[in-house]
Order: C-alpha cells, then sequence, then structure tokens
C-alpha cells in the first residue's frame, strides 16, 4: 500500500461521520447524504494526489457535495412525475400575449447583440447554457452572466412601460 492510498484511507475514515452530517443538512434525508459523501469521495480518490498537495481535502469533499446537491436537486426539478400521462399539454395564456405583444419585442431589440442572442437561444429557441456557449464561443458562466442582465434590463423597461401605461389611464 502506497502512502498517499494510507493518507487517503485516514482521511476518509476520520472525516467520514463529519462528511454525512454535512450531507444531511444539505439534503435532509440520510440516503442522499451518504450518496453525496460517497460521491464526492470517490471523485476525491481520483484527484487524491492533486487535493492533498493543495492542503485542503475536506473544502474539496465539501465543494463538491454542494455541488453535487445542487445539480441533483436541478435535475429532479425539472422532471415532473405523474401517475398519468396527462391526455392534453399545458398552455400558458401568458405566453401568447408576449409572443404578439410589440413592446416585448422592441425591448428586446434594445438589448446589446449578445444579450439578446442569449436570451433568444435560452427561451425562444429553448437551448441549454452549455449549448448557447458553444453557439456563441463564450463561457457557461458568461451565459448566466448575459441573461441576468438582459432580463434584469427586460424587468426595468416592462415596469417603466406598466407605469407609464398605469399613469396614462387615469
Amino acid at each position: 500500500m502506497r502512502d498517499t492510498d494510507a493518507a487517503f484511507d485516514a482521511f476518509v475514515v476520520t472525516r467520514a461521520p463529519a462528511l454525512l452530517r454535512y450531507g444531511y443538512v444539505l439534503s435532509g434525508n440520510p440516503h442522499d447524504a451518504a450518496d453525496l459523501a460517497q460521491e464526492a469521495l470517490a471523485r476525491l480518490g481520483t484527484a487524491w494526489s492533486r487535493v492533498q498537495r493543495k492542503g485542503d481535502p475536506e473544502g474539496y469533499v465539501r465543494t463538491t457535495m454542494a455541488r453535487l446537491h445542487i445539480s441533483w436537486w436541478r435535475r429532479r426539478r425539472r422532471e415532473s412525475l405523474v401517475g398519468e400521462v396527462p391526455e392534453r399539454g399545458y398552455a400558458d395564456p401568458g405566453l401568447d400575449e408576449v409572443e404578439v405583444d410589440p413592446g416585448l419585442w422592441r425591448a428586446l431589440a434594445d438589448l446589446p447583440a449578445r444579450q439578446r442572442a442569449v436570451l433568444v437561444l435560452r427561451y425562444y429557441e429553448l437551448h441549454t447554457d452549455e449549448e448557447i456557449a458553444t453557439l456563441l464561443g463564450i463561457s457557461r458562466s458568461t451565459v448566466r452572466g448575459y441573461a441576468f442582465r438582459a432580463l434584469e434590463t427586460l424587468r426595468a423597461s416592462w415596469q417603466d412601460r406598466s407605469r407609464s401605461t398605469a399613469g396614462g389611464a387615469r
């Protein structure tokens, strides 16, 4: 057995109970906590020599557990399991209104080109952040930043428009 294997084993034995508690705090479920800890420790095992050199293996595992939990939570949130498949789809009545509202399209046209492209690709073409990043040649975090700023701008212009419409109706 190599020294790194012994060091990794010692880390797992000493820190596993604390990591399980951390996983429980994250997930609220002992089974999910065990899955989080196990997956994070498996990932630590493959990166042990690199992480050990940096000197904070517990920080690495806790960060990994938090990111895994967020990823699992997002995946579950998107899923909508039902006992029976609905016979007809859901239609959002507000969507038809937005589709034909010229004010929205004008506000969208006023956005900077990249922000507009991100919103159109995300909400109109239904692409993921990863796909948008590839299409535009930017990082996923830049995609999220552009989307955030663009939505803030649209919300502000929508609120201004609502105020002016309400003020004119008096």
